[in-house]
């Protein structure tokens, strides 16, 4: 009896383990995502918002534009999505794809101001071999992550 109670509390710690390390490297990933986004406003910010901006020429491991992918939604209102696709990368053995919008809000001719709102759309791709186990099938299922920010296209190089 006893031997059969030490084995069912084995199995639940290690199922709680399992559980506690699968958590954890979701959001290592989703903290991973968060920065990369981060980074990617405050560069295409500097920039004044310019459509000519490109994550791949930061060398940080972004591929060239993608074709969108099916089932890439995004939040209505954000706008034209950046030379019309998507970028990857692979944080931390993750494949992450990256949508990149802006849209003119407000267009003051009086003060000679437009206001650009960037949009940096974040969205966990399934590994093609079926080996990322348990923690990639659960990020790839999760919705986009948005971050926005704007930008005085007039009080910048844009």
């Amino acid at each position: 009896m006893a031997s059969v109670i030490l084995v069912v509390a084995a199995l639940g710690t290690l199922r709680c383990q399992y559980y506690a390390a699968v958590h954890g490297r979701i959001a290592k990933a989703q903290m991973s995502a968060a920065h990369v986004a981060q980074l990617l406003l405050e560069d295409w910010k500097s920039t004044g918002g310019s459509t000519e901006y490109d994550p791949a020429r930061l060398e940080l491991g972004f591929s060239d534009p993608l074709a969108i992918p099916s089932g890439f939604s995004t939040a209505g209102g954000l706008g034209s999505t950046l030379h019309g696709g998507v970028y990857a990368i692979t944080l931390d053995e993750t494949r992450v794809q990256v949508m990149l919008k802006h849209r003119d809000v407000i267009d003051d001719d009086y003060a000679k101001a437009t206001l650009r709102q960037l949009s940096v759309i974040i969205r966990f791709a399934a590994n093609d071999d079926g080996k990322g186990g348990e923690s990639d099938r659960r990020l790839a299922e999760m919705p986009p992550m948005t971050l926005v920010t704007y930008v005085r296209i007039d009080a910048s190089n844009g």
